[in-house]
This record gives structure tokens, sequence and C-alpha cells, in this order.
């Protein structure tokens, strides 16, 4: 109940407020059964915009760290993360990525809607980058198609680094639904899912209108990658 109360009175009219989403392609999301959604993403507040404009509650997967805290402030972020749908996984081992992938099939396997971001973590520059393949492998495991859509301008309203929210036009444009039957059986073949993923970063790139560049973001915000290769991109 409080992700409703919180959708529709406590943070709903604010974000609605600074935001004034548009939003185009809804129809694409249907209103039972699961659901595979794809975004980019550009900021912390992607994941209010989101659930914001659905019809339907949205799950995500979120670091564990968010249930982790203590005292009363941890306290308050754990309790906000697991009201509005946020499913803790651990990212900390090797075995936390198959986690990952086993929490998302329950919530598929439910008949939920699942928000995911194939970049991995936000974008640290606008840019729209590499997908990684976990996604890839659940469409696959599943049969669900795939929904990318495209958060525009979230990054505006909440800038990267800032704690301050500015007003701006959000747009959030569902794409139509992407069906990778044709690679029945294929699960698993790293081939495949990167085939799968590069597909829906087009398609992201296509709808978000953003530079695509070919490498991951979290190398990129670790300065792992040369900035002339970002620059090339």
């Amino acid at each position: 109940m409080f992700f409703w109360f919180y959708k529709y009175i406590l943070m709903g009219p604010l974000l609605r407020l600074l935001g004034r989403p548009k939003v185009t392609g809804l129809e694409y999301v249907p209103d039972h059964g699961p659901v595979l959604l794809a975004s980019n993403h550009l900021a912390v507040v992607d994941s209010f915009y989101l659930p914001l404009v659905l019809r339907r509650r949205i799950f995500f997967l979120a670091k564990a760290e968010y249930f982790t805290g203590t005292g009363i402030k941890g306290k308050l972020i754990k309790f906000f993360y697991s009201s509005t749908g946020q499913v803790p996984i651990d990212r900390t081992n090797a075995d936390s990525a198959a986690d990952a992938l086993t929490a998302a099939a329950k919530i598929l396997d439910k008949g939920k809607l699942l928000g995911m971001y194939p970049e991995g973590t936000r974008s640290p520059d606008g840019k729209l980058y590499k997908g990684k393949t976990g996604l890839a492998r659940i469409a696959l495991e599943t049969g669900i198609p795939v929904i990318p859509v495209a958060m525009i301008n979230t990054d505006v309203v909440n800038p990267p680094g800032s704690k301050m929210w500015h007003f701006a036009r959000v747009e959030v444009k569902f794409g139509k639904p992407m069906d990778f039957r044709r690679f029945e059986g294929l699960a698993g073949n790293r081939f495949i899912e990167r085939a799968v993923i590069d597909e829906v970063m087009y398609e992201l790139m296509r709808l978000s209108g953003q530079e695509y560049v070919d490498l991951y973001a979290a190398d990129v915000k670790e300065g792992k990658t040369p900035p002339a290769a970002i620059k090339a991109g």
C-alpha cells in the first residue's frame, strides 16, 4: 500500500510538477502477465519516473547495500526501497550475477513487471553505454519479450552528483516489444546473448537519441578506459 501512497500522494505530485512527464508507447505494456522492461539509465529519478507513468507496479533489482544500513537513516532507506518494489541483490562476488538472474526469474514467474537497466549503472555523461548480457539471458530463458524504454531529460531534473532537482520536461518512450524466441534454447551462448543485448541497446539508442559508446559505463566511471576511447566511441 505504501507504493501506491508514494505514487499518488507522497512523491507523485512533486514529480509531475518538476518533470511534467510526457509518455508515448504505453500501450505496448500489457495490463497483465510478466513484462520485462529494458531502460537506459541517466539519473536516480529514472526509478521514480518509470513507476509514476506505468499503470502497474514495477519491481527493480537493487544493490543489497540499500537494505543493510544502520540507525534511523538506514531503516528509512530500507523501508523505502522495500516498499517501492526494490529486490535486494548481492553484487560483491562471482556468484552474485547468478543470484540476480534467479531473483529476476522469480519476479517474472509470478507474472509481475520487472524493470532492468542493461547498462548496469547510470551513464556518467548522458551517453548510452554498452549493455551487459544478464537481461539477454533472462529474455532467452523465459521467452518473455523485451520492451525498451527511453528516459529523456531525467538527468536534467536530477543531474548526476547533485542533490538539487530542477524543472525540465521529462519524456518516457516505450518501444514495441522485442521478441527473441527465434533464439530459443540458446540461453548461455555468449555470442547469442551479446547479439540480443546489442539489439536492445540499438533500439534504446534509436528511442532516446543518445550517442552510443561501445564501452561499459562502470569501466568509464572507474577510469579503466582512456578518454580518447570514449571520444572515439
